[in-house]
């Protein structure tokens, strides 16, 4: 929301006859753990009222609604040495995307305005307890069992159907979205009729009829001319961050995208591939230049960390690339467990992976990581690292490591990733093909026999036939095949 915008919500609300169950003001800052307090009772109230969001407004007078504005300032608040809005974030469960704005309501007064998402599918709680607006009193939610079950018990709607935007005309959607970019990419003729092009993506659910029309938030994400048209899916734009070094101490650049997945998928995998290192090759006659890193496979994890992000989760899509390496992470905890990433498939979003497969810009299901990983093995790099933490799921992709630099970690992963590639290959791993995937010479096999023994040790990897007594022949597959 641009300035105007938010003074006119300002406006709206100071019209209420009292503070209510979804709205809340205050002149100034008491303390964060308050605010904590408010947030889960907003949400939760909002929830049980059919309120989209709750509000908390500072800078507006509880009992005459007086707009006399406040001198606490959000954004630059710490508790501690961590700053506010993170410390109330982390504290959250489950940790909903709230939004945090600061304005001058005029030149004389300044606003901070919570705008706090309703709770869906169960109540907010703020360390470890959920709380509820009663009147003005602010309690504790288990205290009103009746409106602990109104949480429990609405009915939530996915986020992908939620409204981004309503009250539309028919040439509103052409102005909001890139209708041309979806029948491009569905390779369907553009309909002669502006109804034709409305009755389509009704059809796909990124329109729907509603007081006219409404654009719906999968709708938004994927075809936004501009997100900042969409406060509530604004924040999910994806973030590429550059750095010196092996580390975030210095940033060299940082690009954030603002158009739909859609319609900026292909230059942003673009931009992120010129931002990688090359390698120059000297042919005989020409010089060129091949990428550290397989395109496809970068291509890839960027489409995955898109579809399988949780779009509740506060958070957005982010790829890191440092010297060494490239981290791709994505809000939310998968669904399934990373160890079967390659095999098993299972989406949060299936219409938008529905959508993006359509438009060619990721795999069939389950058939990704595969690719990533064979890339990854011809490209003779690190076995690619999964780590869920934070309510974050990262994939990292390495640079280019000797045998002799992996650790044993890494030499168990990659058997593990190895064994895995061949099982989906209908193949099964054998010490010849470890020793091809690391280019270990075959006088050198008891190399490649130390790291599947030690990936037998570790449970990453099972005999094929455990009852054969000939470990000449023997092969493995993953734990569990």
């Amino acid at each position: 929301m641009d300035d105007q915008q938010l003074v006119d919500l300002i406006n709206e609300l100071v019209k209420q006859p009292h503070e209510s169950e979804w709205v809340e003001f205050k002149l100034n800052f008491h303390s964060p753990e308050e605010i904590g307090e408010r947030i889960s009772a907003l949400s939760n109230g909002a929830c049980i009222h059919n309120q989209p969001f709750g509000y908390l407004i500072f800078g507006v007078e509880d009992k005459s609604h007086l707009i006399k504005g406040t001198t606490f300032k959000v954004k630059s608040h710490k508790k501690g040495t961590e700053e506010l809005e993170h410390w109330l974030a982390t504290r959250l469960n489950p940790r909903i995307d709230f939004g945090v704005y600061e304005f001058d309501y005029d030149d004389a007064r300044h606003i901070s305005l919570f705008v706090i998402p309703a709770a869906k599918v169960q109540p907010v709680e703020f360390l470890h307890y959920s709380y509820v607006r009663v009147g003005s009193i602010t309690r504790k939610l288990n205290e009103f069992p009746e409106k602990q079950a109104k949480i429990w018990k609405k009915e939530t709607v996915p986020f992908e159907k939620e409204i981004a935007k309503d009250n539309l005309t028919a040439s509103d959607i052409t102005k909001f979205l890139s209708t041309e970019t979806y029948f491009d990419l569905i390779k369907l003729p553009y309909p002669s009729t502006q109804q034709g092009v409305i009755d389509k993506f009704v059809e796909e659910g990124l329109v729907v009829r509603n007081k006219g029309y409404a654009i719906t938030k999968l709708g938004a994400l994927l075809f936004a001319k501009q997100l900042k048209d969409f406060e509530s899916v604004e924040r999910k734009s994806v973030r590429v961050i550059v750095y010196k070094g092996k580390n975030k101490v210095e940033t060299e650049r940082e690009q954030i995208g603002a158009r739909g997945y859609a319609i900026g998928f292909e230059g942003l995998v673009v931009w992120i591939n010129s931002q990688l290192p090359a390698n120059e090759e000297i042919g005989k006659a020409l010089r060129t230049e091949s990428r550290m890193y397989p395109e496809i496979a970068i291509r890839e994890l960027v489409a995955n960390a898109l579809i399988h992000q949780d779009l509740t989760e506060k958070g957005f899509p982010m790829v890191e690339i440092f010297t060494d390496r490239i981290e791709i992470s994505n809000p939310g905890t998968p669904l399934v467990t990373p160890e079967r990433f390659i095999d098993a498939y299972l989406s949060r979003n299936e219409k938008l992976a529905d959508i993006m497969r359509r438009m060619g810009f990721c795999e069939e299901k389950g058939s990704g990581l595969d690719k990533v990983i064979f890339y990854n093995e011809l490209y003779q790099l690190p076995p690619i690292n999964v780590i869920v933490a934070e309510n974050r799921t990262r994939v990292t992709i390495y640079s280019y490591k000797s045998l002799n630099d992996l650790d044993k970690r890494e030499k168990v992963r990659a058997c593990y990733q190895h064994a895995c590639l061949k099982y989906v290959s209908n193949e099964k791993m054998t010490n010849q093909s470890l020793r091809e995937r690391f280019k270990i010479d075959d006088h050198n096999y008891s190399i490649a026999s130390r790291i599947i023994k030690d990936a037998l040790m570790e449970g990453m990897i099972k005999e094929d036939d455990p009852e054969s007594k000939s470990r000449k022949y023997a092969s493995y597959t993953p734990f569990w095949a």
